[in-house]
């Protein structure tokens, strides 16, 4: 069997798609892209919702784009707009987006089928916007790295803090603080 970082090193997508890191981007924008804190990451498992972002350079401008728009996952200003899904599919029903596919990023979330250390095994759990681009469709399999992930989502995150041990509560208290400041 072929471990999960050989087949997340295989895994390709169409048109020069990728998965983003989520770790690089917060390090580039802290103020604006916001991430878990590496303990609760720790704790992601089998069965819970992550969300991902997948994103592609070749189309990064539009000719008739506006040079920057307001993004409101981020709060302000940007320069390419970046699609989302507030939640996974499998726990709500979503309506219908009527989005033209525009070669922009996209948030979506997957639910975790395998992991084994920093790496995971998930399926996609959001209907896609720009599938026909990426080629990536709810139920198709993902692998993905630990620094890939954007968020948990709220429906774990109690049963993440109530598992945790006392430094990893000590640790998220720290790291909470940290982000007061």
């Amino acid at each position: 069997m072929t471990s999960l970082t050989q087949q997340l090193s295989d895994q390709s997508f169409a048109n020069g798609y990728a998965l983003v890191d989520g770790v690089k981007m917060n390090a580039e924008n802290p103020g604006n892209f916001q991430i878990p804190p590496p303990v609760l990451k720790r704790h992601v498992k089998v069965g819970h919702f992550i969300e991902l972002r997948i994103d592609s350079l070749r189309f990064s401008v539009h000719d008739d784009a506006v040079e920057k728009c307001y993004c409101s996952l981020c709060n302000g200003e940007a320069n390419k707009p970046i699609l989302g899904h507030e939640h996974p599919a499998a726990l709500m029903p979503l309506p219908t987006q009527d989005v033209p596919s525009r070669g922009w990023g996209e948030d979506f979330w997957v639910q975790v089928i395998e992991r084994d250390e920093n790496h995971f095994r998930a399926v996609v759990d959001n209907p896609l916007v720009e599938t026909r681009l990426h080629e990536l469709q709810l139920g198709d399999p993902i692998f993905f790295h630990e620094d890939h992930i954007l968020a948990v989502h709220g429906s774990h995150r109690k049963e993440i803090v109530l598992g945790m041990e006392p430094h990893d509560l000590k640790e998220l208290a720290e790291w909470l603080e940290s982000i007061r400041r």
